[in-house]
């Protein structure tokens, strides 16, 4: 008798976020959310001589060999490099442009031009900081052009707020409100630090490395950020 078959789990309907051509842009920034409804699945009968025609799990393979995946054209390698990153990825763009659809537009630039530019990370970073360079570059360049937005305070999403009373979380949600317009006031250098600093508590040599400066020039940044914002809320119930 021949080998059972094998059961195993494959995506029914797999979103491959590369090939913008094939996804609305709906879809797409839907797909980019941090809420987003995880891929369904099915269950499919997988035959020992067909064992060897499913793609790999890439799950479990460290930064380089997963980039080496994709390199190779392995379908599903850049997908697992966007789940692992596009948490971090979205919520640094929301801190630039202070709105939900701007921030998941933005998050799938980031990863279309992370894809097409993979040939060029040389790994002398970790793919993080690299993707974040990428995503400072890609904010920079929409909020020139264009004024940011603020939403009612939904950064607070991931905050425990159930022993809050309802105008705790009113004066809150506009304090925090008055912060991001303030940050959105700064010069770019100081905004980027600060952002990398505050929300993403990333250390001085870590933000060095994602603008491509020296730790002291970050420190004055980061330094000058702050006075300017203490300024600039002077007078402000934060």
């Amino acid at each position: 008798m021949g080998a059972a078959p094998e059961r195993r789990l494959n995506r029914s309907a797999p979103l491959d976020p590369l090939e913008a051509r094939g996804i609305g842009m709906a879809q797409a920034t839907t797909w980019m959310r941090p809420d987003a409804r995880q891929p369904e699945w099915d269950l499919t009968v997988v035959r020992p001589d067909e064992a060897a025609a499913v793609e790999p799990s890439f799950g479990d393979l460290a930064e380089a060999d997963l980039v080496a995946a994709c390199l190779r054209g392995q379908n599903g390698a850049f997908d697992v490099i966007v789940e692992r990153h596009r948490r971090a990825v979205y919520q640094l763009c929301y801190r630039f442009v202070g709105n939900h659809e701007d921030a998941s537009d933005l998050a799938q630039d980031v990863f279309l031009r992370a894809y097409r530019g993979l040939g060029n990370f040389g790994g002398r970073s970790s793919l993080a900081t690299w993707l974040y360079r990428i995503a400072v570059n890609v904010c920079l360049n929409r909020v020139s052009a264009k004024k940011p937005q603020s939403e009612p305070i939904d950064a607070r999403q991931h905050v425990d707020t159930r022993t809050e009373s309802p105008s705790e979380r009113l004066i809150g949600a506009e304090r925090d409100a008055r912060v991001r317009a303030a940050i959105a006031q700064l010069p770019r250098k100081q905004r980027v630090a600060v952002i990398l600093r505050m929300y993403h508590e990333m250390s001085h040599q870590q933000i060095a490395d994602v603008v491509g400066s020296s730790v002291g020039a970050v420190k004055a940044n980061v330094f000058h950020a702050l006075q300017n914002l203490k300024k600039r809320l002077a007078g402000e119930t934060v």
